[in-house]
């Protein structure tokens, strides 16, 4: 049996990663969440046998490793951390907070059975990019946001953690991921909320800031994908890879694209631009994601209807 532990594992993300984890019977997990913004309803319904869920607060030292000596963890995926721009924004010093959390679990992982570390990083790390599409490699890390330089630096332990103690990571640069069970904080899901309601969608500034929009299924095959490569090749490289879509896209037109998917009579309104976080221009290269998937990733519109037709998800 392969122990894993996830942290954050009852956030959007984390849930779709808990389940296909689950998929694989040689599995046992370990889920971890403060439930601060994650929820009990989106932890997996099926293989409950194979999983334990705890209430924990991975920026406590006492919490985590109280959990870490309770099991002999094979992996490490750590997807916990305070999310939502506005959210960062207003409390940037509960956002610093989360660099305890990767100090505490590169610290109980060093010298344990632990064989590798994923950590969910962000996009943000980029700022407001230079070059197109954003390269793993070469493309400057320069933002300023707390959020981004929070997983800018926990990136830095990760690599630091390797090369003075050897412990082998993969850190995942996420771009707008969407799906069912994504709270309605996000842009998707809040348009599409809105436009079912038939009420105005608000977009900021001129809509013409550009995203790319990555659905669920293709963010979380891809992960996987890598996990399953470290498995089987304990020896592989550590690397940082963009998950994302390369499709890109307005703002506006994310929009206009729910409004006529969902058969709205929702208007755009246009409000006030962002003084902050709202970057202008995203565009990832996502070379080593296609590798991993070998398959197309799903259109927008496509995505749409999906959640569409799992309603009773969208929270």
């Amino acid at each position: 049996m392969i122990n894993i532990l996830l942290t954050g594992g009852a956030g959007f993300i984390g849930s779709g990663l808990a389940e296909k984890l689950l998929e694989n019977p040689d599995n046992f997990l370990v889920i971890v969440d403060d439930l601060s913004t994650g929820s009990i309803a989106k932890l997996p319904e099926r293989f409950t046998e194979r999983y334990k869920f705890i209430k924990c607060n991975v920026n406590e030292y006492r919490d985590i490793s109280e959990v870490f000596f309770n099991f002999h963890f094979d992996y490490v995926f750590h997807y916990s951390a305070m999310v939502g721009v506005q959210r960062t924004l207003d409390n940037p010093v509960s956002v610093l907070r989360d660099l305890r959390s990767i100090e505490n679990l590169l610290n109980l992982s060093k010298n344990s059975s632990v064989k590798r570390i994923f950590f969910s990083s962000s996009s943000e790390v980029y700022g407001e990019p230079v070059e197109f599409p954003q390269n793993e490699n070469t493309t400057p890390l320069n933002s300023k946001l707390p959020y981004a330089i929070v997983k800018n630096a926990s990136e830095a332990f990760i690599k630091s953690y390797y090369k003075e103690f050897g412990l082998p990571f993969t850190i995942f640069r996420f771009f707008n991921t969407y799906g069912p069970k994504q709270s309605k904080e996000f842009v998707i899901s809040r348009f599409i909320n809105l436009a079912l309601a038939n009420k105005p969608l608000t977009i900021y500034g001129d809509g013409q800031q550009t995203r790319t929009f990555c659905y669920i299924d293709d963010n979380i095959e891809a992960t996987y994908q890598c996990f399953q490569n470290a498995v089987s090749n304990p020896k592989a490289g550590n690397e940082i890879i963009n998950i994302g879509n390369d499709n890109e896209t307005t703002i506006a037109e994310v929009a206009q694209t729910i409004i006529r998917v969902t058969g709205s009579s929702s208007i755009i309104k246009s409000m006030p631009a962002l003084k902050e976080g709202d970057m202008r221009r995203r565009l990832p290269d996502i070379t080593k994601m296609k590798n991993l998937l070998k398959r197309p990733l799903l259109p927008l519109d496509e995505g749409i209807k999906l959640i569409l037709a799992d309603t009773q998800h969208i929270m």
